[in-house]
């Protein structure tokens, strides 16, 4: 019950903030006037910018795999990859790929399963940490630039608060692991699982550092080639924006769409980047809508082989799919493994 809440909470948000962005029909009129004048060379652009963000995400997973002593071939750790790719972007939440991804391993990996487990929670671990140092360069480098207007001095005020919510996060889970003082927590301290998984990743990522610094690596990488997706889009919809103004946006992009308040972040992308686009860089407001949809709408198409290798892959160890709640079952059952072991 308290899924399906959530779920059509999420629906009823996400229509609410399309009507809010599309509603208008002068804008929808500049929509179409400005896809009809569009360069489309620059979509060509924006695919191969997010074909180097999946490159390089890849590589970081394969880097972490490594570390556990995990050595898939290449078709299964790339089946595996991009099955969750897909379902990141298409479950409710944004980690339902996460769980399929780990699911799978866990069946490739019988006797490395909590190695495998780790993995997976780090390769969201160093992907979030590679943002927060993102966001918190070009949020200082280009303050004044993004606090222009009431309107993205808020949306700017809520990156901050997000931001100092994750480094607090981040700092907690640090302090807790090198102490370990996740032995003192309450059995049924919220979370207790969670923490002791990352606790158990951090101590093993920290002895491999050098591995580790080379995930953080493909990690800042992906997460530029995400921004380059959206300049390249911006770019085929003639909007006359510079590359360092339009990166020091899109960290407030990615972390406002990124809160699982609507499906995948559809609607609040379009309307923060009609806020910030316009408020500080001086892009037309339905332009800037457009950028948010086509971009999102490009990340779909680069993630839809995943639906096609989901259809056709065979775990080593499953021999027909399950659903979602047996193998979120299956993996709390081994979450718990991990924290009666540690």
């Amino acid at each position: 019950m308290k899924k399906i809440l959530i779920t059509l909470f999420q629906l009823a948000v996400t229509v609410a903030v399309l009507y809010w962005v599309f509603h208008d029909p002068n804008k929808r009129a500049q929509m179409k006037l400005a896809l009809q004048l569009a360069d489309y060379r620059w979509i060509v652009a924006a695919i191969c910018a997010y074909g180097i963000v999946e490159l390089s995400a890849a590589a970081r997973w394969q880097v972490l795999l490594k570390v556990q002593g995990i050595n898939l071939s290449i078709p299964r750790m790339s089946g595996l990859f991009f099955i969750g790719m897909f379902y990141n972007q298409f479950l409710p939440g944004g980690t339902g790929g996460d769980i399929i991804k780990s699911y799978y391993l866990l069946k490739e990996t019988p006797d490395k399963k909590a190695g495998a487990l780790l993995a997976v929670v780090f390769d969201r671990i160093i992907g979030l940490v590679a943002l927060v140092a993102i966001t918190g360069t070009l949020i200082g480098l280009r303050y004044d630039f993004l606090s222009q207007t009431t309107e993205t001095r808020q949306l700017l005020w809520i990156l901050l608060v997000v931001l100092g919510v994750s480094i607090a996060g981040l700092l907690t889970t640090f302090v807790v692991t090198g102490f370990k003082l996740f032995h003192s927590l309450p059995l049924r301290f919220p979370g207790r699982e969670k923490l002791i998984e990352v606790s158990a990743a951090y101590h093993l990522y920290a002895r491999h550092w050098r591995a580790t610094l080379v995930a953080f690596g493909s990690s800042i990488v992906a997460h530029l080639a995400t921004f380059a997706t959206f300049l390249s889009v911006a770019y085929s919809l003639r909007a006359n924006v510079k590359i360092v103004d339009f990166f020091a946006v899109m960290p407030i992009e990615r972390t406002i769409s990124a809160m699982p308040i609507s499906f995948a972040g559809i609607g609040w992308r379009e309307k923060v980047l009609q806020i910030m686009l316009h408020g500080v860089c001086g892009v037309p407001e339905a332009t800037a809508i457009l950028i948010g949809s086509l971009s999102f709408l490009i990340i779909l198409i680069c993630c839809l082989p995943g639906a096609i290798v989901y259809f056709f892959y065979k775990p080593s160890g499953a021999v027909a799919h399950v659903k979602l709640r047996e193998m979120e079952k299956e993996i709390a059952v081994l979450e718990h493994g991990i924290s009666e072991t540690e």
